[in-house]
């Protein structure tokens, strides 16, 4: 009787597995259908293709930032907290210490 069980058992197990393996075939034939490949290929290189957009955008304006940063310490219209702030010196913003390095100090250029 145990040797029955586990025949129907494994028979059944079987017959659960083939079924889903060919819904499983059938499915991922569905997607590799060649219009259904394009369509999917198409929607991705889009999407990459925005998100190169915005990533060459930000980083000309990290580039123009700096450009401008650089010329400006070029030109003497930016002042380090450094050259102000000695060794033993403590920085302190709205109470509370600071290191130099953390610290933008802008001016009204009017």
């Amino acid at each position: 009787m145990r040797r029955v069980t586990w025949f129907v058992g494994g028979a059944v197990a079987g017959a659960a597995g083939v079924g889903y393996a060919k819904r499983a075939v059938r499915r991922t034939a569905a997607q590799l259908d060649p219009k259904q490949v394009v369509r999917s290929t198409t929607g991705q290189v889009r999407r990459r293709g925005g998100d190169l957009v915005e990533a060459i955008r930000e980083g000309r304006e990290a580039m123009r930032t700096r450009e401008a940063e650089l010329r400006a310490r070029r030109d003497g219209r930016i002042d380090t907290l450094h050259a102000h702030v000695g060794p033993a010196d403590q920085l302190l913003v709205d109470g509370e210490p600071v290191e130099v390095g953390r610290v933008i100090v802008l001016r009204d250029a009017r």
